[in-house]
């Protein structure tokens, strides 16, 4: 049963498309295990860029199967627009596979998600506002709508009926905002949007356990990051699901033994967007090089994120929650050009020296980062295809790594094309 699970280590836009992608070529199936159109995955081929919201990365591939699992909330109507943007480049997208168990993001998920935050004000979460949040709390909620209701309009109305039947009032008297209409949204969904994703609906957990029983190769790709996670991230400063490896199985139906090889992908220094502590965070004109050089705005949002220096103390703690294998390293070379790299190894808490992750989020806040300083390499690496390669000093930076994390990097990214990588192991 060989499998792989790619899961980001810090909060998210680590680069973990590439390395699905990179993964794909050899595998027969492609599995999204949570997450919503919040997760943006940027593949450059050739030369042209693909941005990916909710279909697996290894669409590309004609040899792959591609499956949206249960533990994934979807918005049809941005689902029907990306298989379009995907055939209009020649990608043919029959073979998605969509589980009837995944639950619906519907258009008062949306309006909740915008008015909730506004709400907060000051205290806002960094939401993007497309209605991923709602749609999980209608879910553990058990009023949420799945996928396969749509395959019963009597059972679908139903419960769209007592959705709004909730939400219409909250959304009227409290927040001044128009009630949908049942109705309207019953005809786009059944006569609108069916019609395209009917022949893609599937017992996915199924499919998954035949494909695995089979020998087949399976990758399972998970959106945001551990640090988003909703148990175990930097709450609430998170995300709504669990994009931990433990997400993999509950958002698919697998079992923890399932899993053999999970793949942390971490970037050679450490963005955020939104919201919440950041202890390494820079304000400086290196937070500015990490933003220009490394093309640091969201892929749906647009927005600047936040950079800092690498924090080896988030790594230590992702790998143990992760089970983690190894590690592919991204965008090393944009820092490139830096004279001096540096490594958060520690924190100060209240004059202490702490190398694990604090418990209490009083103690995160205030953490400030204890660095490793190490001298840069300043050479160009886009063009190096070996390990050996790589500049001395660029070598060492990747050893320090290792040393501070204790697991293995097994890949190292030098640019952003699908084939600028070193396997450094």
């Amino acid at each position: 049963m060989p499998s792989t699970v790619v899961v980001g280590t810090q909060w998210g836009d680590e680069g973990k498309g590439k390395f699905t992608d990179l993964f794909a070529q050899d595998m027969q199936v492609v599995v999204r295990y949570q997450g919503g159109h919040n997760a943006g995955h940027t593949l450059v081929v050739d030369g042209e860029t693909t941005a990916l919201q909710l279909i697996p990365s290894g669409v590309l591939y004609d040899h792959i199967t591609p499956v949206i699992g249960n533990g994934v909330v979807v918005d049809l109507d941005v689902l029907i627009k990306e298989i379009d943007m995907l055939e209009a480049k020649g990608v043919n997208c029959d073979h998605l596979k969509l589980s009837g168990n995944a639950h619906l993001i519907l258009p008062y998920h949306q309006e909740l998600d915008v008015v909730f935050e506004r709400h907060l004000g000051a205290n806002k979460l960094g939401t993007t506002k497309r209605g991923i949040g709602p749609a999980y709390a209608d879910k553990a909620f058990r009023v949420g709508i799945r996928v396969q209701d749509l395959l019963d309009p009597k059972i679908f109305r139903e419960k769209l009926n007592v959705a709004l039947h909730e939400k219409g009032p909250l959304l009227a008297k409290v927040y001044n905002r128009l009630t949908p209409n049942a109705e309207d949204l019953a005809s786009t969904y059944l006569d609108t949007y069916l019609p395209r994703i009917a022949p893609l609906i599937a017992d996915t957990t199924d499919f998954i356990h035949e494909a695995l029983e089979a020998d087949q190769h399976v990758l399972f790709e998970g959106a945001q990051a551990t640090f988003l996670d909703l148990d175990h991230g930097t709450y609430p400063f998170v995300t709504s699901s669990n994009p931990t490896a433990g997400g993999a199985c509950t958002g698919t139906g697998v079992g923890p033994r399932d899993l053999n090889r999970i793949v942390g992908i971490a970037k050679a220094y450490t963005t955020r967007v939104g919201s919440g502590p950041f202890p390494a965070e820079l304000f400086d004109e290196v937070a500015d090089h990490f933003v220009d050089v490394g093309h640091e705005y969201g892929t749906n949002t647009g927005r600047r994120r936040r950079t800092g220096w690498f924090d080896s103390v988030m790594l230590r703690h992702a790998a143990r929650l992760n089970s983690l294998t190894d590690i592919a390293l991204t965008k090393l070379d944009v820092m490139d050009a830096l004279e001096t790299v540096k490594i958060c190894v520690a924190y100060d808490i209240d004059g202490q020296r702490v190398e694990k992750m604090p418990y209490h989020q009083t103690d995160f806040h205030k953490a400030k980062p204890i660095y490793e300083e190490l001298p840069g390499w300043q050479e160009d690496i886009t063009g190096v295809t070996k390990a050996s390669d790589l500049p001395k000093k660029a070598q060492d930076y990747v050893r320090a790594l290792e040393e501070c994390i204790g697991v293995p990097i097994s890949l190292i990214g030098v640019g952003p094309g699908r084939k600028q990588y070193v396997d450094w192991q």
